[in-house]
C-alpha cells in the first residue's frame, strides 16, 4: 500500500470514531485514528504520514481541541487538508478553524466525510503543489 492516502481521524467517541473510520475505509482510504489531540500531535510530528486530517473539535476538558490539530497539521504541512467535525461549535470555525478547511456537523452521514476528504485532495490550497 505504497501509494495508499491516509488519514489521521482525531475522535474521542468510540462510535463516530468507528463510523469515521469505516466510511473511509470503504471510500479506499487507509486510517489511523486516535482519541486525543495529544496523540494525534505525536503522529503529526512526520509530516509525510498523511495526506488529510479529519478532527473532532471537542476532545475533552483541558486537552488540546480540534483547532489545535488543525493549526499544528498546517504548521507541518501548509497545505495539508483539514477536516472539523463538531456538534457545537460550528460557529468558531470561520475565527478558529485555518484557511481552506472544511467543517462537518454532527450528526452527519458518512459518505459526507468521505465527500469532504476528496474534495480537498482533489482542490488543492492556493499555493499547494499542484494547485
Amino acid at each position: 500500500m505504497e501509494n495508499s492516502i491516509v488519514v489521521l481521524v482525531v475522535e474521542d467517541e468510540p462510535m463516530i470514531q468507528s463510523l469515521v473510520q469505516e466510511a473511509l475505509e470503504d471510500g479506499g482510504f487507509q486510517v489511523e485514528a486516535v482519541s486525543s489531540g495529544e496523540d494525534a500531535a505525536k503522529l503529526l510530528a512526520d509530516p509525510d504520514r498523511f495526506r488529510a486530517v479529519i478532527t473532532d473539535v471537542n476532545l475533552g476538558r483541558d486537552r488540546m481541541d480540534g483547532w489545535d490539530i488543525g493549526r499544528l497539521a498546517r504548521e507541518t504541512d501548509p497545505s495539508l487538508p483539514v477536516i472539523y467535525m463538531t456538534g457545537d461549535s460550528a460557529a468558531e470555525w470561520a475565527a478558529r478553524g485555518v484557511p481552506n478547511s472544511l467543517l462537518i456537523t454532527k450528526p452527519f452521514a458518512p459518505t459526507q466525510v468521505v465527500a469532504a476528504v476528496a474534495q480537498l485532495l482533489n482542490n488543492p490550497a492556493p499555493g499547494a503543489p499542484g494547485a
